[in-house]
């Protein structure tokens, strides 16, 4: 306690309040190393059930399916302690946690299907695993501001379009393939870069949003329990409605068009705060999903395997529903607690390490594995949007959400079609699928998360808009 030059008391509180805030960001960093530490564990634990399940020895090739992940997850941590210091301590541990479970399950399929070496899926997924960390490390040293996303906003619109057009270019569009959303570049890799399409396209949502907001909230004609927007603000709507649907037709792909109309709804909500704007969102994708199930016939063949999975006609055609129900049934022998790693029979499904994913996890995990790694989703969604609603930033507001509702949608899309919840897509589960593209793109999503979640809590808030 001091005494003022009036002879009042007085305590050194703008004092300590400084120290405090120093203080913080150590404490999120260390809090972060903690998690980490804890998931590294828990990941090489799995890595070596799934040796000890399958074989009864330890290979030291479970060193690199341990190691390598570790060594990406330390380094990102390091960069935030030196670079991001106020940044979320949930997102990287429980990325990183996804991630190397995901390896391990992929690598007990390959030993299941004698795919071993470098060849294997599980070690590539590895490499892709590198590739992604080192594009997330790029992001947070190089994007120190990430307001600057908002300068380029119809630059993203128009980069995120040209993503999805890439695969009907010719030489580039990958031939054969059910969906046309892969290219393949010189023969050498495969990727599908509607997956970068999507972060563009939610910078770009984002910056739109903020630019419009204020005649989309305008006032519109109250029509029985709701108001309804103006013909003029609906465009913007319809403009995105026509454009998942065009992916839908053109691309064969439901569960984008699906994904990036339910991203810009879920954002339009966020900016304007009226139920009238999911209503009419919800609205035209039921109805697109019916004009689309009724018009293309790949759609209509997924809503008869959704509907009559377990009819024999329908299981033994091509293109049937055979992968669905032997995951489910991949689910059932699960049972509460799983089989073990290592020891239940998910290679029996087709593209398990794929597609199927989360019902291999869910057969050698049980129920409680399943809940544990949904439980992990719904935090890291929980953190993004968090992160968005702590500022007063409008960009990074509708930015984190948009990107965090993304996750969460997709992980309810993929969950939900192989629980037979809803008719099946083509999309991938975060994290855990094997995959490039997909891993490459959900780990920019968790370093421009880290970027926004930093600026929220260590400068001060400025509003764009």
């Amino acid at each position: 306690m001091t005494t003022a030059t009036d002879g009042k008391p007085t305590t050194d509180t703008t004092v300590m309040k400084a120290l405090r805030r120093l203080r913080v960001p150590q404490t999120q960093r260390n809090r972060e190393l903690g998690l980490l530490v804890f998931a590294l564990v828990i990941v090489a634990g799995a890595v070596a059930l799934v040796e000890l399940g399958t074989s009864g020895t330890l290979n030291p090739q479970i060193f690199y399916y341990a190691g390598i992940p570790a060594a990406l997850a330390i380094s990102l941590h390091i960069v935030l302690r030196l670079r991001a210091r106020a940044a979320d301590p949930f997102v990287l541990p429980i990325a990183t946690l996804l991630t190397g479970l995901g390896i391990a399950e992929i690598y007990r399929l390959d030993i299941a299907n004698d795919r071993l070496g470098w060849d294997a899926f599980s070690a590539r997924q590895l490499v892709w695993a590198a590739i992604a960390t080192a594009g997330a490390l790029a992001i947070v040293l190089l994007l120190r501001n990430y307001r600057v996303l908002f300068r380029y906003t119809y630059v993203f619109g128009f980069a995120g379009i040209a993503l999805l057009m890439l695969p009907f270019i010719p030489g580039l569009g990958l031939a054969g393939a059910n969906a046309s959303v892969w290219i393949s570049v010189g023969g050498l890799f495969q990727f599908q870069p509607g997956e970068l399409g999507k972060i563009a396209l939610a910078i770009f949502f984002a910056g739109y949003l903020v630019r419009t907001r204020e005649s989309l909230t305008s006032v519109g004609t109250r029509f029985l329990w709701m108001t309804w927007p103006r013909a003029r603000e609906l465009g913007p709507l319809l403009v995105i409605w026509f454009i998942s649907l065009g992916i839908i037709v053109l691309q064969r792909d439901l569960g984008t068009g699906l994904l990036i109309f339910g991203m810009f709804v879920a954002m339009l909500y966020v900016a304007t705060g009226k139920t009238s704007w999911v209503v009419i969102g919800v609205t035209l994708a039921v109805a697109g999903a019916v004009l689309a199930s009724q018009v293309l016939t790949y759609v209509g063949w997924r809503f008869a395997n959704w509907l009559n999975a377990f009819d024999t006609e329908i299981i033994d055609r091509v293109g049937g529903s055979f992968q669905l129900v032997q995951g489910i049934f991949g689910l059932a022998q699960g049972g509460l607690i799983g089989t073990g790693l290592g020891q239940g029979r998910p290679y029996l499904t087709p593209v398990a390490e794929s597609d199927y994913i989360f019902p291999s996890l869910g057969e050698e995990l049980g129920l409680v594995g399943v809940f544990a790694i949904l439980a992990l989703y719904m935090v890291f969604a929980s953190r993004g949007i968090r992160i968005g609603v702590a500022g007063q930033d409008d960009f990074g507001k509708l930015l984190a959400v948009g990107l965090s509702f993304t996750i969460a949608l997709q992980v309810f899309i993929m969950v939900g079609g192989v629980t037979r919840l809803i008719p099946l897509t083509g999309l991938t589960t975060p994290f855990l699928a094997a995959g490039g593209s997909s891993l490459i793109a959900n780990w920019l999503i968790v370093a421009i998360l880290l970027r926004i979640s930093d600026a929220v809590r260590s400068r001060p808030r400025v509003v764009i808009g």
